[in-house]
Order: C-alpha cells, then structure tokens, then sequence
C-alpha cells in the first residue's frame, strides 16, 4: 500500500511540475521587450522624425505597432538597432494620419523578398480607409497618398492583407487592438482643418478620427497603453483596455496628443491616470516633454520609471526602462 501511495504521489508531483513548466514557458512566450523605432529624437546616426513606431517581440512572434512617417525612416533605425523587420508578420496601424503609415509599403516591399509573409497582415480600425479633405477640397490620405483607395491598391499590390477592427480584437498573445475607442470622456484630441464627405448630400463634417485605436498590452502588473496619437482621449483608450479586462493601466508608451493641452485638461488627466494605477510612463512623439512632466509629478511616477521616448528606447520584459542616450 505504501509503495502505491507513494508511486501515486510521484505521478501527482511529476503532472504538477510538467503544468506549471508548461505555464512558466507559456507565460514567458507571451511576455514582449518593447523597442521604439520613430519618434522626434535620435542620436547615433538614428533618424528622428514627427512619427512614431514601436517593436515588440516575444519569444514566439514580432508586432510592428505604426510604420513613421518617411519611408525609409523605420527601415534605416531597425537596420541600426539592428532588428530584423523580416520576422514580423502583423503590424497594427494607430489611424490614417501620414506620420503612422508612410513607412508600411517600403517596409513591405523590402522585407518579402526575405520573408513572403513579412509585413503581409495589417490591422486597421474601422473608418480607416474614409477619405478625407481640406476646407479647400484636397483630399488627405495615408502614408504618401492623397487618395485613401490609391493607397489601398498600391498595398494590396504589394501583398498586403488589411483587417478591418471594429472592436477589440486580440491579434497577438496578450496583445489587443482596440478598434475604435467610444468617446465617453474626451471628445476629440487632435488636429481641426480635416474633414470627411459625406457622398449622398455632398456635405462636409468634421473629421474627428474615428478609426483611432490603441494597443493594450496585457500583463500580470496591467495593461500597457500604446498609442500614436491618442486622438480618442487617453481616458476613454484606458476604460477601452478595461472594459476588455477590468486592470490597472499599469504603463503608456507613445503619442498622447498632449503637448498643447493646458494646466485643466493635464490635471484632470493625470489624476485619472493615478487612480488607475500609472506607473510607467514613456511618452513620445506628440505627448509633449513638458505635459509628461507635468503629469508624472501630479501621479507621483519615479523618475526611473518616466521617459520620453527616443529611437532605440526600450521597455523589457521585466518592465525596465532602458533609456536611448539623448533622453
């Protein structure tokens, strides 16, 4: 009886052992180092731009999070960092504007000679592909084209797949893109001059950017917000992320449309932030050096844990900030 006992208790132990192998190994295949490559500032023969683009990659897969603004910009800073863009499959794009999506058909074109499927499945929100105009009637599109479907064709002519997001949708391992964020608390953060028309009644309205959407990287300390520009709010992009799972917004990396905001509007912002438990903080691009400095001292955030961000920035999987020499 003895040895049965014990031969049974030696099964037990091994299965227990074998799962939680199984998760640790799981767990670590989901967790992601975060590589910023476009933003305003570079040193090192990087180049900075007004844009913004960001790496992740995890032990299993790569994500491109928006693609800068000049075409070459992503390519030559990945090439010096370098990390091979090859290996990634899926990029996520944050809404139509040039500055996130210049780069997405040169980095197409030349990393499928590599890999067929390199830069191959691009998610977008809904609204993405709306044209937009001037108050003289210009159109604006993505990345170098004035006409959204001319620049759809010349995608699809390259191999690209666009999925449409309309809600959040996990497109990688604890990886979600949000699709479009409702506006609950912030109304719109961004530029006015752009409009949409509306085909039927030849009318102009307003374009708010509506296919705005942001990334939420979910981790056992909480959701990691990436955005290009924030134009959704950053509150209403953080109750998105909760919504999908109930969280602490535990980091924000990226451009939050902050750097014209007044003393109100930063106060309110920060505080909500604060009480949903902010810890990291590295805002680039559009955030504002000055706004992020403002905020971080209204939420308490450690001066290890704030940066804004610079080509070559880095979040670890540990959650450390490695910082880019000209921060």
């Amino acid at each position: 009886r003895l040895s049965s006992v014990a031969f049974i208790l030696k099964v037990v132990f091994f299965i227990f052992i074998s799962t939680f192998s199984v998760l640790s190994s799981t767990n670590e295949n989901q967790e992601y180092r975060i590589t910023v490559l476009a933003t305003n500032i570079s040193n090192y023969g990087g180049i900075g731009e007004w844009s913004f683009a960001a790496l992740y990659e995890s032990n299993e897969e790569s994500l491109l999070f928006d693609t800068g603004f000049d075409k070459n910009t992503v390519l030559h800073n990945a090439q010096l960092l370098k990390k091979d863009l090859s290996k990634v499959e899926k990029v996520v794009l944050s809404h139509f504007h040039s500055d996130h999506t210049g780069g997405l058909l040169q980095l197409r074109k030349t990393y499928k000679q590599i890999n067929p499927k390199a830069l191959s499945k691009v998610y977008v929100a809904k609204g993405f592909f709306e044209q937009r105009y001037l108050g003289n009637g210009e159109m604006v599109g993505p990345g170098d084209y004035a006409d959204a479907k001319e620049f759809l064709n010349a995608a699809k002519s390259e191999g690209i797949e666009f999925i449409i997001v309309d809600s959040a949708l996990e497109v990688a391992p604890n990886l979600f893109a949000t699709g479009p964020v409702e506006r609950v608390v912030e109304k719109f953060n961004g530029p006015q001059g752009i409009f949409i028309k509306d085909e039927r009644s030849g009318k102009y309205t307003l374009d708010i950017i509506h296919d705005d959407q942001s990334l939420g990287y979910k981790t056992n300390q909480g959701w990691v917000m990436m955005s290009g520009c924030g134009h959704s709010g950053v509150i209403n992009t953080g109750k998105k992320l909760q919504k999908i799972e109930n969280l602490p917004i535990y980091g924000m990396i990226g451009g939050f449309h902050l750097w014209q905001s007044d003393d109100e509007t930063l106060n309110f912002t920060a505080n909500w932030l604060k009480n949903n438990g902010l810890t990291k903080f590295m805002g680039g691009h559009c955030t504002g050096i000055q706004a992020a400095i403002t905020m971080s001292e209204i939420i308490g955030i450690e001066k290890n844990n704030l940066s804004h961000t610079a080509v070559g920035s880095v979040l670890t999987k540990g959650f450390k900030i490695l910082r880019s020499s000209v921060e």
